[in-house]
């Protein structure tokens, strides 16, 4: 199945480095287009129809985002390309969006193309990307809601209504407060890093708890958490020291 693919990026060299790096895969892409900045890019993607577009993140006329402002009710997939705007990428992680940081690599690049491919048969979903958009209008990193992917669609949830995080492989299972469980396709270590560090702590390898939603501590054998709902999560020997640290300090 041919993936129609655009690449919107204002530098010559890198958009014919990203084509050639295409090529290079012997991927189902087929580059249809090429567009140098948001004007060109809105009018690309409304008369080419792309199922995939490689966006660059800052251009002379404006930015990735801008640009997606103007094409809402066009569907596609979507693959960020950028080099160190942390609010961006930070912003682009909540909205759980693909990104590649410039200069691409080429497995990075193989790795988010796959992800393209897996979901092709689904069909695109906006729902993450117009709730990205609403992110990067924040002048700040303080987010209140995070994107969950889950396969075949997309979950909002409130950071406030996660209960805690439990590795579950390669995935991760989120508990939230309404009782719900949702199993998402990234490691634990992804939403360590992501999620507000003065709110959650990993207590163990397997689990990330959200020290709000904490009501009792249990000394009896390596000491366990009482979390809201119930669930009875042990401390690991190396992190029950920090947890009862953050636990003294709420």
């Amino acid at each position: 199945m041919i993936i129609k693919t655009l690449i919107i990026e204002d530098e010559s060299k890198s958009r014919s480095m990203l084509v050639t790096m295409i090529q290079k895969l012997n991927t189902n892409l087929q580059v249809v287009g090429e567009a140098t900045g948001v004007k060109d890019g809105v009018e690309k993607i409304k008369s080419l129809k792309p199922d995939l577009v490689f966006l660059d993140v800052s251009m002379p006329d404006g930015t990735g985002f801008d640009l997606l402002e103007q094409v809402q009710g066009q569907k596609f997939e979507l693959i960020f390309a950028t080099a160190s705007d942390q609010h961006a990428i930070k912003a682009i992680k909540y909205s759980a969006c693909d990104y590649l940081l410039k200069p691409i690599d080429i497995e990075e690049l193989k790795s988010a193309i796959d992800k393209v491919t897996l979901k092709k048969n689904e069909g695109p979903n906006m729902d993450n990307l117009n709730f990205l958009i609403q992110h990067l209008k924040k002048a700040d990193d303080n987010f209140q809601k995070i994107t969950l992917p889950t396969g075949n669609a997309y979950e909002i949830v409130s950071i406030k209504d996660i209960v805690r995080c439990e590795a579950d492989a390669s995935y991760t299972t989120f508990y939230l407060i309404d009782k719900r469980k949702i199993l998402v396709s990234f490691g634990l270590k992804h939403y360590e890093e992501l999620l507000p560090s003065n709110d959650f702590i990993r207590v163990h390898h397997q689990h990330l708890l959200n020290m709000n939603h904490v009501i009792r501590y249990l000394k009896e054998d390596g000491g366990y958490a009482i979390m809201v709902d119930g669930s009875k999560i042990e401390l690991s020997r190396r992190k029950k020291d920090h947890f009862l640290e953050r636990l003294g300090n709420k």
